[in-house]
Protein backbone atom coordinates (compact mmCIF):
# COMPACT_ATOMS: atom_id res chain seq x y z
CA UNK A 1 0.00 0.00 0.00
CA UNK A 2 1.73 3.42 -1.08
CA UNK A 3 3.25 5.65 1.85
CA UNK A 4 0.53 8.62 1.13
CA UNK A 5 -2.56 5.97 1.41
CA UNK A 6 -1.52 4.80 5.04
CA UNK A 7 -0.72 8.42 6.13
CA UNK A 8 -4.20 9.47 4.97
CA UNK A 9 -5.96 6.45 6.64
CA UNK A 10 -3.72 7.62 9.88
CA UNK A 11 -4.80 11.29 9.76
CA UNK A 12 -8.77 9.93 9.10
CA UNK A 13 -8.08 7.29 12.28
CA UNK A 14 -6.63 10.78 14.22
CA UNK A 15 -9.63 13.01 13.50
CA UNK A 16 -12.04 10.33 14.68
CA UNK A 17 -10.42 9.64 18.16
CA UNK A 18 -9.33 13.36 18.77
CA UNK A 19 -13.11 13.87 19.50
CA UNK A 20 -13.52 11.43 21.93
CA UNK A 21 -10.85 12.49 23.92
CA UNK A 22 -11.44 15.78 23.89
CA UNK A 23 -15.32 15.13 24.78
CA UNK A 24 -16.05 17.24 28.16
CA UNK A 25 -16.59 15.67 31.42
CA UNK A 26 -19.19 14.06 32.10
CA UNK A 27 -20.24 12.77 28.67
CA UNK A 28 -22.10 9.80 29.92
CA UNK A 29 -24.02 8.86 33.41
CA UNK A 30 -21.92 8.52 36.37
CA UNK A 31 -22.48 6.21 38.95
CA UNK A 32 -22.81 6.16 42.53
CA UNK A 33 -22.24 4.15 44.94
CA UNK A 34 -23.84 4.21 47.92
CA UNK A 35 -22.21 1.35 50.32
CA UNK A 36 -25.78 0.50 52.53
CA UNK A 37 -28.79 -0.98 51.56
CA UNK A 38 -31.91 1.63 49.90
CA UNK A 39 -34.01 3.28 51.99
CA UNK A 40 -31.63 3.55 54.33
CA UNK A 41 -29.92 7.23 55.73
CA UNK A 42 -26.77 6.87 53.65
CA UNK A 43 -29.05 5.82 50.93
CA UNK A 44 -31.56 8.87 50.81
CA UNK A 45 -28.50 11.41 51.43
CA UNK A 46 -27.31 9.50 48.24
CA UNK A 47 -30.47 9.77 46.33
CA UNK A 48 -30.49 13.59 47.24
CA UNK A 49 -27.53 15.09 46.20
CA UNK A 50 -27.84 12.12 42.75
CA UNK A 51 -30.61 13.86 42.13
CA UNK A 52 -29.22 17.94 42.12
CA UNK A 53 -25.93 16.90 40.74
CA UNK A 54 -28.02 15.17 37.84
CA UNK A 55 -29.50 18.85 37.31
CA UNK A 56 -26.02 20.66 36.71
CA UNK A 57 -23.96 17.74 35.33
CA UNK A 58 -26.13 14.99 33.76
CA UNK A 59 -27.29 11.97 35.19
CA UNK A 60 -26.26 10.25 38.49
CA UNK A 61 -27.02 7.06 38.82
CA UNK A 62 -27.02 5.55 42.42
CA UNK A 63 -26.01 1.89 43.06
CA UNK A 64 -26.66 0.49 46.43
CA UNK A 65 -23.89 -2.27 47.19
CA UNK A 66 -24.60 -3.32 50.78
CA UNK A 67 -22.86 -5.52 53.01
CA UNK A 68 -20.21 -5.58 55.87
CA UNK A 69 -20.77 -2.19 57.36
CA UNK A 70 -20.50 -0.38 54.25
CA UNK A 71 -16.71 -1.68 52.91
CA UNK A 72 -18.01 -4.04 49.92
CA UNK A 73 -19.60 -0.95 48.06
CA UNK A 74 -16.40 0.91 48.86
CA UNK A 75 -13.92 -1.77 47.97
CA UNK A 76 -15.71 -1.74 44.46
CA UNK A 77 -15.70 2.11 44.19
CA UNK A 78 -11.87 1.86 45.56
CA UNK A 79 -10.86 -0.67 42.27
CA UNK A 80 -12.88 1.35 39.67
CA UNK A 81 -11.23 3.46 37.19
CA UNK A 82 -10.40 6.82 38.03
CA UNK A 83 -12.20 9.09 35.42
CA UNK A 84 -14.90 10.32 37.48
CA UNK A 85 -17.74 8.11 36.36
CA UNK A 86 -17.70 5.83 39.26
CA UNK A 87 -17.83 7.89 43.14
CA UNK A 88 -18.58 6.68 46.35
CA UNK A 89 -21.19 8.30 49.27
CA UNK A 90 -18.70 7.63 51.96
CA UNK A 91 -19.54 8.04 55.58
CA UNK A 92 -18.07 7.94 58.69
CA UNK A 93 -17.99 4.53 58.92
CA UNK A 94 -16.85 3.51 55.65
CA UNK A 95 -13.74 6.25 56.01
CA UNK A 96 -12.68 6.21 59.31
CA UNK A 97 -13.82 3.38 61.98
CA UNK A 98 -13.71 0.76 59.61
CA UNK A 99 -9.59 0.84 58.63
CA UNK A 100 -9.54 -0.61 62.74
CA UNK A 101 -12.54 -2.56 62.89
CA UNK A 102 -11.67 -4.85 59.84
CA UNK A 103 -8.65 -7.23 59.34
CA UNK A 104 -9.29 -7.52 55.65
CA UNK A 105 -10.67 -4.47 54.80
CA UNK A 106 -9.39 -4.99 50.70
CA UNK A 107 -8.94 -0.65 50.29
CA UNK A 108 -7.01 2.16 52.38
CA UNK A 109 -9.79 4.80 52.96
CA UNK A 110 -6.79 7.78 52.88
CA UNK A 111 -4.27 5.58 49.85
CA UNK A 112 -7.37 4.72 47.82
CA UNK A 113 -9.72 7.78 47.50
CA UNK A 114 -9.54 11.23 46.71
CA UNK A 115 -11.69 12.69 48.85
CA UNK A 116 -14.49 15.23 46.44
CA UNK A 117 -16.91 17.25 48.49
CA UNK A 118 -18.44 16.90 52.14
CA UNK A 119 -22.33 16.43 52.42
CA UNK A 120 -24.00 16.80 55.59
CA UNK A 121 -23.71 15.74 59.39
CA UNK A 122 -26.26 14.11 62.21
CA UNK A 123 -25.28 13.93 65.64
CA UNK A 124 -26.75 11.81 67.96
CA UNK A 125 -28.37 11.94 70.98
CA UNK A 126 -27.82 9.88 74.44
CA UNK A 127 -30.94 8.94 74.77
CA UNK A 128 -32.78 6.84 77.99
CA UNK A 129 -35.67 4.95 78.93
CA UNK A 130 -38.01 6.85 81.20
CA UNK A 131 -38.13 4.03 83.88
CA UNK A 132 -34.61 5.04 84.43
CA UNK A 133 -34.24 7.85 87.10
CA UNK A 134 -31.92 9.83 85.45
CA UNK A 135 -32.76 13.33 84.33
CA UNK A 136 -29.06 14.19 83.16
CA UNK A 137 -25.89 12.82 82.03
CA UNK A 138 -24.08 13.45 85.66
CA UNK A 139 -27.16 11.55 87.04
CA UNK A 140 -26.52 8.52 84.57
CA UNK A 141 -22.98 8.69 85.13
CA UNK A 142 -23.76 8.22 89.00
CA UNK A 143 -26.27 5.69 88.42
CA UNK A 144 -23.84 3.86 86.32
CA UNK A 145 -21.12 3.90 89.10
CA UNK A 146 -23.68 2.62 91.72
CA UNK A 147 -24.71 -0.45 89.91
CA UNK A 148 -21.93 -1.56 87.72
CA UNK A 149 -22.60 -3.75 84.92
CA UNK A 150 -26.33 -3.63 85.68
CA UNK A 151 -27.08 -1.12 82.47
CA UNK A 152 -27.05 -1.98 78.69
CA UNK A 153 -27.51 -0.37 75.71
CA UNK A 154 -28.10 -1.91 72.31
CA UNK A 155 -26.70 -0.65 69.06
CA UNK A 156 -25.09 -3.15 65.88
CA UNK A 157 -21.48 -4.38 66.38
CA UNK A 158 -19.23 -1.81 64.95
CA UNK A 159 -21.88 0.89 64.21
CA UNK A 160 -20.86 4.12 65.01
CA UNK A 161 -23.53 4.29 67.90
CA UNK A 162 -21.65 1.04 69.31
CA UNK A 163 -18.55 3.35 68.81
CA UNK A 164 -20.03 6.31 70.57
CA UNK A 165 -21.47 4.26 73.76
CA UNK A 166 -18.10 2.72 74.02
CA UNK A 167 -16.31 6.01 73.74
CA UNK A 168 -18.73 7.20 76.65
CA UNK A 169 -17.86 4.40 78.95
CA UNK A 170 -14.49 4.75 78.98
CA UNK A 171 -14.44 8.87 79.07
CA UNK A 172 -16.91 8.34 81.65
CA UNK A 173 -15.12 5.16 83.33
CA UNK A 174 -18.29 3.10 83.75
CA UNK A 175 -19.74 -0.15 82.65
CA UNK A 176 -22.78 -0.37 81.02
CA UNK A 177 -22.90 -3.41 78.96
CA UNK A 178 -23.03 -3.60 74.78
CA UNK A 179 -26.61 -6.17 73.42
CA UNK A 180 -25.36 -6.52 70.08
CA UNK A 181 -28.12 -5.73 67.03
CA UNK A 182 -28.06 -6.80 63.70
CA UNK A 183 -29.88 -3.46 62.79
CA UNK A 184 -30.70 -0.02 64.56
CA UNK A 185 -34.40 -0.39 64.46
CA UNK A 186 -35.00 -3.35 66.44
CA UNK A 187 -32.51 -1.81 69.19
CA UNK A 188 -34.71 1.41 69.20
CA UNK A 189 -37.99 -0.87 69.78
CA UNK A 190 -36.62 -2.65 72.51
CA UNK A 191 -35.34 0.47 74.36
CA UNK A 192 -39.05 1.74 73.59
CA UNK A 193 -39.89 -1.64 75.38
CA UNK A 194 -37.60 -1.30 78.26
CA UNK A 195 -35.52 -4.42 77.16
CA UNK A 196 -32.53 -1.81 77.17
CA UNK A 197 -31.89 1.35 78.85
CA UNK A 198 -29.72 4.04 76.62
CA UNK A 199 -28.94 4.40 73.24
CA UNK A 200 -26.98 6.96 71.24
CA UNK A 201 -28.92 7.00 67.65
CA UNK A 202 -29.38 9.82 65.47
CA UNK A 203 -31.26 12.85 66.45
CA UNK A 204 -33.44 12.28 63.73
CA UNK A 205 -34.36 8.64 64.43
CA UNK A 206 -35.23 9.25 68.08
CA UNK A 207 -36.72 12.76 67.77
CA UNK A 208 -40.21 11.70 67.65
CA UNK A 209 -39.83 9.73 70.39
CA UNK A 210 -38.28 11.99 72.44
CA UNK A 211 -41.16 14.49 71.78
CA UNK A 212 -43.99 12.14 72.73
CA UNK A 213 -42.17 11.16 75.83
CA UNK A 214 -41.56 7.79 75.32
CA UNK A 215 -37.70 8.60 74.95
CA UNK A 216 -35.85 11.28 77.57
CA UNK A 217 -32.87 12.82 75.85
CA UNK A 218 -29.70 13.68 78.41
CA UNK A 219 -27.37 15.25 75.52
CA UNK A 220 -26.92 15.77 71.85
CA UNK A 221 -22.83 14.23 70.85
CA UNK A 222 -22.47 17.92 68.45
CA UNK A 223 -20.10 19.86 68.84
CA UNK A 224 -23.29 22.88 69.06
CA UNK A 225 -26.97 22.30 70.60
CA UNK A 226 -29.15 20.55 67.71
CA UNK A 227 -31.93 23.16 66.25
CA UNK A 228 -34.43 20.08 66.65
CA UNK A 229 -33.40 19.92 70.22
CA UNK A 230 -32.26 23.22 71.74
CA UNK A 231 -33.35 22.06 75.23
CA UNK A 232 -30.86 19.46 75.25
CA UNK A 233 -27.29 19.85 76.14
CA UNK A 234 -24.06 18.76 74.44
CA UNK A 235 -21.71 15.90 75.80
CA UNK A 236 -18.95 18.90 76.22
CA UNK A 237 -21.88 21.19 78.38
CA UNK A 238 -22.24 18.17 80.47
CA UNK A 239 -18.68 17.52 81.46
CA UNK A 240 -17.08 16.03 78.50
CA UNK A 241 -14.62 18.20 77.09
CA UNK A 242 -13.70 17.38 73.41
CA UNK A 243 -16.78 14.50 73.42
CA UNK A 244 -18.27 14.55 69.76
CA UNK A 245 -19.52 12.22 67.68
CA UNK A 246 -21.32 12.82 64.45
CA UNK A 247 -22.09 10.38 61.36
CA UNK A 248 -21.29 12.39 58.22
CA UNK A 249 -21.18 11.84 54.29
CA UNK A 250 -18.87 12.90 51.51
CA UNK A 251 -17.96 11.88 47.79
CA UNK A 252 -15.02 10.19 47.38
CA UNK A 253 -13.78 9.24 43.48
CA UNK A 254 -11.07 6.46 43.32
CA UNK A 255 -7.39 7.41 43.55
CA UNK A 256 -5.68 9.14 40.85
CA UNK A 257 -9.18 11.07 39.13
CA UNK A 258 -7.84 14.23 37.74
CA UNK A 259 -8.21 17.04 39.97
CA UNK A 260 -9.77 19.14 36.80
CA UNK A 261 -12.55 16.56 37.84
CA UNK A 262 -12.43 16.42 41.55
CA UNK A 263 -12.63 20.76 40.83
CA UNK A 264 -15.96 20.33 38.71
CA UNK A 265 -17.46 17.58 41.22
CA UNK A 266 -16.77 19.65 44.34
CA UNK A 267 -18.53 23.01 42.92
CA UNK A 268 -21.14 21.40 41.84
CA UNK A 269 -21.66 19.57 44.91
CA UNK A 270 -20.75 22.48 46.67
CA UNK A 271 -23.67 24.28 44.94
CA UNK A 272 -26.23 21.60 45.51
CA UNK A 273 -25.65 21.98 49.25
CA UNK A 274 -26.52 25.60 48.79
CA UNK A 275 -29.90 25.46 47.13
CA UNK A 276 -32.69 26.39 49.87
CA UNK A 277 -34.05 23.32 48.52
CA UNK A 278 -31.44 20.66 49.31
CA UNK A 279 -31.05 22.82 52.77
CA UNK A 280 -34.50 22.21 53.44
CA UNK A 281 -34.73 18.31 52.92
CA UNK A 282 -31.27 17.87 55.18
CA UNK A 283 -32.97 19.56 57.86
CA UNK A 284 -35.92 17.26 57.77
CA UNK A 285 -33.31 14.62 57.83
CA UNK A 286 -31.74 16.29 60.97
CA UNK A 287 -28.95 16.91 58.98
CA UNK A 288 -26.63 19.95 58.96
CA UNK A 289 -24.87 20.93 55.66
CA UNK A 290 -21.09 20.72 55.01
CA UNK A 291 -19.32 22.23 52.24
CA UNK A 292 -16.02 22.98 51.59
CA UNK A 293 -13.09 21.71 49.68
CA UNK A 294 -11.35 18.19 49.20
CA UNK A 295 -8.38 19.41 51.11
CA UNK A 296 -10.92 20.38 54.14
CA UNK A 297 -12.67 16.81 53.36
CA UNK A 298 -8.98 15.54 53.56
CA UNK A 299 -8.94 16.75 56.66
CA UNK A 300 -11.82 15.54 58.43
CA UNK A 301 -11.03 12.35 57.61
CA UNK A 302 -7.54 12.98 59.02
CA UNK A 303 -8.64 14.03 61.84
CA UNK A 304 -11.70 10.90 62.52
CA UNK A 305 -9.36 8.28 61.61
CA UNK A 306 -7.17 8.12 64.79
CA UNK A 307 -10.24 9.32 66.95
CA UNK A 308 -12.20 6.15 66.07
CA UNK A 309 -9.16 3.77 65.47
CA UNK A 310 -8.59 4.45 69.43
CA UNK A 311 -12.16 3.71 70.66
CA UNK A 312 -11.99 0.49 68.20
CA UNK A 313 -8.89 -0.45 70.33
CA UNK A 314 -10.12 0.55 73.97
CA UNK A 315 -13.13 -1.38 73.39
CA UNK A 316 -11.58 -4.94 71.60
CA UNK A 317 -13.95 -4.90 68.92
CA UNK A 318 -12.82 -6.63 65.20
CA UNK A 319 -14.72 -7.84 62.68
CA UNK A 320 -14.66 -9.94 59.87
Amino acid sequence: MPVRVLLAAALVLCSAVAPANAQPYPSHPIRLIAPFPAGGPVDVMARLIADKLSQSLGTVIVDNRPGAGGTIGSRLAAGAEPDGYTLLLGSSTSLTSAPALYANLGYDPVKSFTPVAMIASVPFALAVSPKLPVKNVAELVAYAKAHPGKLNYGAPTGALPHLTAEMFKTAAAIDIVHVPYKGAATAITDLLGGQTDLTFEPTSVLLAHIREGKLRALAVTGPTRSLELLDVPTMIESGFPGFTSVSWTGIVAPAGTPTDIVARLNAAVNAAIAMPETQGRLARLGAAPMTGTPQDFAALIATETPKWAAVVKAAHVRLE
